[in-house]
């Protein structure tokens, strides 16, 4: 998985890497550029559109000058706007590139900048390196940049934006940001969306090697790492060793969310999938999977499961079936939704939750567990206490879902979707964790292989239905992720 480090590192990280390459600062420079500008033509924007460039004094200024140069080469309409007063002293590598521009290319006055200006942006003002509180010139100049119309593309990072920490205000709001080497911390986070945009990283030939030179406990999860936390089962695999899963879900009004789960988990791989529900429910799951089986009532053979799952669509008042749980069953869990909202009201029990567990949260969700977060980094910091104080794992949930591991590691998840939002799509995630249990993965195997497959199937499923995906087209494109990674 590829490591992220902290903003203070950027800099050693760099050097490191050119150290290593054989390359200069400005050699480097250019590599950064050039994957913008294929990026760039990639996307298919028109040649007629008008470009500006935004450029600082610093690295990420030089950047701009680079980018603004080699897209004048391949034909585009390209202005500069120099970020900085006249007489400012520039970077090294800046200077060399502002220098290189072709006299062709025009530039223009930042404060001439007209809000009805409609172009693309390209905000290459303020990188990873500025420090300290905005000067009130910055401000402004951000603020000119976010009163225009057209497309803002970010270099790296959105002008004003912090590497690892959280703001509100101040920051470009881009609808795009190509970022390099690794994705920063900031850019994950759910309060920073309005100023991220669309996240794309750009491979600048930074191999992991390098990046695990530097201590980090916080990664990024990618579709090539997983096939590596996959079980193979052979040709004599049966449904019994293939994981029997039970699930605890569904009400009366709310039998869907075990429908969901339960399919899910059998769409995931589990050999034999039971649902404990509400007896007068049970026509409704055994007419829509009939592959499931059922059973009623409290009193349950725990232990005879291989892992189970709890709380989707269960209400919580159903949820008192939880300490019964913890007292018989030593395996890990899953728990979820009403079992959540039960655990908040009761959190005499977090000491009896079985080692290795797996708790799903939403935001609103962990919020009713922890109390109220100013930001995403006070959620990491809370959800890695508990982690490790109790040895479980927990998954907050959102886009780039985070994995938090009782060991203090976290993950961000790179796949998913906008259209994953809405009813039912964190039933279907309750049933594929618990499927991976069942078929004997580790809890850390089970929660990356199940982010990532339900995020992914979201993203195909999205594909197709758009704003119109439903819970179970999801289930429909797990199969899918399956084949893409070459996995039987």
């Amino acid at each position: 998985m590829l490591k992220i480090l902290p903003g203070s590192d950027g800099a050693a990280l760099d050097r490191l890497h050119m150290e290593k390459e054989g390359i200069s600062p400005l050699e480097f420079m250019e590599r950064v550029a050039q994957q913008v500008v294929d990026w760039f033509m990639r996307s298919a924007y028109s040649k007629e559109e008008r470009i500006a460039v935004c450029c600082g004094a610093g690295n990420n200024g030089g950047d701009g000058f680079a980018i603004a140069r080699l897209l004048h080469q391949k034909g585009y309409r390209v202005a500069v706007i120099p970020c900085f007063s006249p007489g400012t002293r520039l970077s090294a590598d800046a200077e060399a590139n502002f220098r290189a521009l072709p006299v062709q290319i025009p530039q223009w006055s930042w404060d001439s900048i007209s809000p009805d200006s409609s172009q693309v942006w390209i905000d290459a003002f303020l990188g990873v390196g500025w420090k300290g509180p905005l000067r009130e010139e910055a401000k402004q100049i951000i603020g000119k940049i976010n009163a225009c119309a057209g497309i803002k593309i970010a270099i790296d990072l959105p002008s004003g934006l912090p590497t690892d920490t959280s703001i509100t205000e101040n920051s470009v709001k881009a609808e795009v940001t190509l970022t390099f080497g690794f994705p920063k911390r900031s850019l994950l986070f759910p309060e920073h969306a309005q100023f991220t945009g669309e996240l794309v990283l750009l491979d600048i030939g930074i191999d992991e090697a390098t990046l695990d030179a530097f201590a980090s406990t916080t990664y990024y999860l990618q579709a090539k790492d997983i096939l590596a936390h996959h079980r193979i089962f052979d040709r004599f695999s049966h449904k019994r060793n293939r994981g029997k899963v039970l699930l605890l879900a569904g009400s009366k009004g709310k039998v869907g969310a075990a429908i969901l789960s339960s399919k899910s988990a059998l769409r995931t791989g589990s050999g034999l999938v039971t649902c404990c529900l509400p007896e007068e429910e049970r026509w409704a799951i055994q007419a829509a999977v009939p592959e499931v089986m059922c059973t009623f009532g409290e009193d349950q053979p725990w232990s005879t499961y291989d892992a189970i799952g709890l709380g989707p669509g269960m209400q919580v008042e159903r949820c008192k079936l939880l300490e019964q749980v913890f007292s018989s069953f030593s395996k890990p869990l899953v728990l979820d939704a009403d079992a959540l909202t039960y655990l908040a009201l009761h959190k005499e029990l977090w000491a009896l939750i079985p080692k290795g567990s797996i708790l799903t949260p939403h935001l609103g969700e962990f919020e009713r567990l922890f109390g109220p977060c100013d930001s995403h980094a006070e959620r990491m910091a809370k959800a890695s206490t508990f982690c490790q104080n109790y040895g479980v794992n927990l998954l907050i949930k959102g886009a780039h879902s985070l994995c938090c591991f009782a060991d203090g590691r976290q993950v961000f998840n790179s796949s998913g979707s906008k259209y994953m939002a809405t009813a039912g799509c964190g039933d279907v995630l309750t049933g594929m964790l618990t499927s991976y249990l069942g078929q004997g993965y580790t809890p850390e195997d089970a929660l990356l292989c199940g982010v990532f497959h339900h995020g992914w199937a979201g993203e195909l499923a999205g594909e197709n239905y758009l704003r119109g995906l439903m819970a179970h087209d999801l289930i429909e494109s797990i199969p899918e992720t399956y084949r893409r990674i070459g996995l039987k």
